[in-house]
C-alpha cells in the first residue's frame, strides 16, 4: 500500500463491495450517501494504492478447499461494540459478525487465503480499541451445511 491508509469512509465503500463486488458507482454512490465522483475517485485510489488488489468470485466452502476458515470469539470492552463491528465489516477476511450472549460478546467468520493473511487477520483484530480478550478456532472440515 503506498497513499494513506484506508478512512472510514474507504471502509464503508470496501464493505458495500464485499456485499456486492459488482455494484456498479451510481448504486454504491447511493448507498454511500456519496456523489459518484468521489466513489470513483475513491475505488480508484484504493486500486492503485494496493488496497483492493482484485475482484473475484466469492466461492461457497465447497469450492474453496485453500482457504483457511475460522471462527474468533471476541469479548469487549465497555460500550464500543458499534465501533468494533463497524472496523471489522471493512476488514475483507471477515465473512460474518454476530453477536451472541454468554462470555463473549461477538463472534466473527474469518476466510483468508491463506496461514499467513490469518495471522496479520488475527494480529489486527486483537489490536482493535474496544477488543479486550479473543479466542480461534479452525474450522478443519465441514461435515454438514
Amino acid at each position: 500500500m503506498t497513499g494513506a491508509p484506508p478512512d472510514e469512509t474507504d471502509r464503508r465503500l470496501i464493505a458495500a463491495l464485499r456485499e456486492n463486488g459488482r455494484a456498479s458507482i451510481t448504486a454504491l454512490s447511493l448507498e454511500l450517501g456519496l456523489a459518484r465522483g468521489t466513489v470513483r475517485a475513491r475505488l480508484e485510489r484504493l486500486i492503485s494504492d494496493g488496497v483492493i488488489r482484485r475482484f473475484t468470485v466469492d466461492l461457497g466452502v465447497e469450492h474453496a478447499a485453500d482457504a483457511v476458515r475460522a471462527v474468533m470469539t471476541i469479548e469487549l470492552k465497555g460500550s464500543m461494540t458499534r465501533q468494533v463491528i463497524r472496523t471489522l465489516s471493512a476488514m475483507p477476511e471477515i465473512t460474518a459478525i454476530h453477536t451472541t450472549n454468554g462470555a463473549w460478546d461477538l463472534v466473527a467468520e474469518i476466510r483468508a487465503a491463506s496461514l499467513p493473511a490469518f495471522d496479520r487477520v488475527l494480529r489486527e483484530v486483537r489490536a482493535i480499541p474496544g477488543v479486550s480478550n479473543s479466542q480461534t478456532s479452525l474450522l478443519l472440515d465441514t461435515v454438514r451445511s
